[in-house]
């Protein structure tokens, strides 16, 4: 008898609902219905022949054999999407590509992605640039990056809006803003799109508030707020494990809202290789 095949979709599904915490943003973000993802679900359990998941409170968390499988699944998914890439390259493409990325990405997930397009396109030479925002669409105008993510559009016109991420307040566990007191924001000095957001929504709600610290780095703002000098507005990705992401209501601060995601190409005609480097970042952020 023929082993069972597993099926990428499926699988692809699974491990995205995982990721994101919720097989309703898995839906979301695939074009997909809830219905459509459940029944996803129950036919790779009914692939694997185990329960997958079970109910925790109001979610869902995996079984031991959905611990399993999820390690797996990984792994087939980074062998597809590498393997389909090499064969798209199989013209051997040369030349080089400039990208420009937030520090957000470039401490998570940019560095794999990186290493499997060199892998795949070892004659391509990549230079990747972590960079303020404004300072990576200056160096897109300029003509010496190619690609660049920002947070925001920046005031681009050409900018193209890929994604949206919730921004939340980041802190020690348990903070709670004393009403009354300033409430200290950890940031990069301005313009930065979440000192911003954070800015217009303590005003909105009348909270007062300081700007306690500044830094050029991500890793100073983290260092900051470990240290007690105040809370930071950012995206959960990344976030270090010992510091919280604060519920508005229980900290006593305003509700965040989202911020866009954008993509800023050169006004000429991209490179071969630089619209291989693009299309996989897009793949990478649709999916994450």
């Amino acid at each position: 008898m023929l082993p069972t095949n597993l099926d990428i979709d499926l699988l692809r599904s699974f491990a995205l609902g995982v990721e994101l915490g919720s097989f309703a943003r898995a839906a979301d973000r695939l074009g997909r219905s809830p219905s459509a993802i459940s029944l996803q679900l129950k036919k790779l359990e009914e692939q694997v022949g185990e329960t997958l998941l079970h109910k925790q409170g109001r979610g869902l968390v995996l079984t031991e054999a959905g611990e399993i499988l999820l390690g797996y699944a990984k792994r087939i998914l980074e062998l597809n999407d590498e393997a389909r890439a090499a064969v798209r390259g199989v013209e051997k493409l040369e030349g080089w590509v400039r990208i420009g990325v937030p520090q957000d990405f470039a401490e998570t997930w940019l560095p794999g992605l990186l290493g499997r397009f060199s892998k795949i396109h070892p004659k391509v030479r990549v230079e990747a640039r972590v960079d303020r925002g404004v300072a990576m669409v200056q160096a897109i105008d300029r003509g010496e990056l190619d690609v660049a993510l920002t947070w925001g559009t920046l005031a681009n016109p050409r900018a193209e809006i890929l994604a949206r991420r919730e921004v939340a307040w980041i802190g020690p566990s348990g903070f709670r803003h004393t009403p009354g007191d300033p409430l200290p924001i950890v940031a990069f000095d301005p313009p930065c799109a979440f000192r911003k957001a954070a800015v217009d929504a303590l005003d909105n709600h009348c909270i007062a508030w300081r700007h306690a610290f500044a830094s050029p780095s991500l890793a100073g703002l983290w260092a900051a707020v470990t240290a007690g000098l105040g809370v930071t507005p950012r995206i959960l990705e990344g976030k270090p494990a010992h510091l919280a992401a604060l519920h508005p209501g229980d900290a006593g601060l305003p509700d965040l809202g989202t911020i866009e995601l954008a993509l800023h190409v050169a006004e000429t005609r991209l490179a071969a290789p630089a619209e291989e480097l693009k299309r996989l970042v897009l793949e990478a952020v649709a999916t994450r």
